[in-house]
């Protein structure tokens, strides 16, 4: 774009792209925007003239963003972030709240145990403000973050990149989780079938240690989201080896029985983190501090 270009464009039309690219539909832009869904249309064909692409292309489900839509994302995604810090220098933290959404990447294990805690939290913390749980992990989340897919991110284990800012809010270890009642012992741990949770491939942190022992167990099935475990071990002799505030959040609300592990395993930290640009919100940061608050309630 040129001089002329820049001063001639109206800026709500950035608020559409990221809409429309949050959303993936430009009914649903609509609503969030509060406009009507021909004005949403009417600005998609003013900005694919200002930026020469097409910019989202329309599927079964939506719309899809363009190559050159993911390369934008970030860079209108930093404008409208400054544009927002800048209005909260004269409006106050507290009316920022209203209508602003804070995407905060997390597994599902961590959605499960302070998921509700964190609504809750933020119900009386930050009336208005709107969170979105997208799903992540640690390998994942540094580009989540750069891309601006993600403000925040809570994972097991450190974020792989020097570039972001991460705090260490605790530390977390392992139970087991059963339809069967009773004590585990090694020996029953070792006979009964198991079910994996993994973000891809068939051995986990259980076989390593298991290795190490000169022992193995029998995988009987995997799969990434923890939430599915109630009805994997259900009417079944199988055990599932996950994070303790997981297995204790899947026994409340599934009936399953949460057990100690009879293996010794190694802890793992769990960190928050998040771009540095983004830490000089006030409102990203009040939910980092609610974030921490719900994370201590955690084993």
């Amino acid at each position: 774009m040129n001089q002329i270009n820049i001063c001639s464009l109206d800026l709500n039309l950035l608020k559409v792209f990221e809409a429309l690219y949050e959303e993936g539909g430009a009914g649903r832009a609509s609503i969030r925007l509060g406009i009507t869904q021909s004005a949403v249309s009417a600005a998609l064909a003013r900005l694919r003239l200002v930026y020469g692409d097409h910019l989202f292309e329309r599927t079964g489900r939506g719309l899809r963003p363009t190559a050159k839509s993911e390369e934008l994302r970030p860079i209108i995604g930093a404008a409208l972030e400054k544009c927002r810090q800048s209005l909260l220098l004269v409006s106050g933290a507290g009316a920022a709240f209203h209508g602003r959404t804070v995407a905060l990447g997390l597994s599902d294990d961590h959605e499960l145990a302070i998921g509700r805690a964190l609504i809750d939290l933020a119900k009386q913390r930050a009336p208005g403000l709107r969170l979105l749980f997208k799903q992540t992990h640690s390998m994942l989340a540094a580009d989540a973050l750069m891309g601006r897919q993600i403000d925040l991110a809570l994972t097991a284990g450190a974020i792989a990149s020097r570039v972001l800012g991460r705090q260490v809010l605790g530390s977390g270890g392992y139970s087991c989780l059963s339809a069967l009642p009773g004590e585990l012992g090694l020996e029953d741990f070792l006979r009964r079938g198991h079910v994996l949770v993994s973000s891809g491939g068939y051995v986990g942190v259980v076989d390593e240690a298991l290795a190490a022992l000169g022992q193995n167990r029998r995988v009987e099935a995997s799969t990434t989201h923890f939430a599915a475990l109630p009805a994997l071990l259900h009417d079944s002799d199988c055990i599932a080896t996950l994070p303790t505030h997981a297995a204790q959040a899947l026994a409340r609300l599934s009936g399953l029985i949460c057990l100690p592990c009879p293996i010794d395993l190694p802890r793992y930290s769990v960190e928050l983190g998040w771009r540095a640009d983004s830490a000089r919100d006030p409102v990203i940061q009040v939910v980092m501090e609610m974030i921490s608050a719900v994370v201590e309630r955690l084993e």
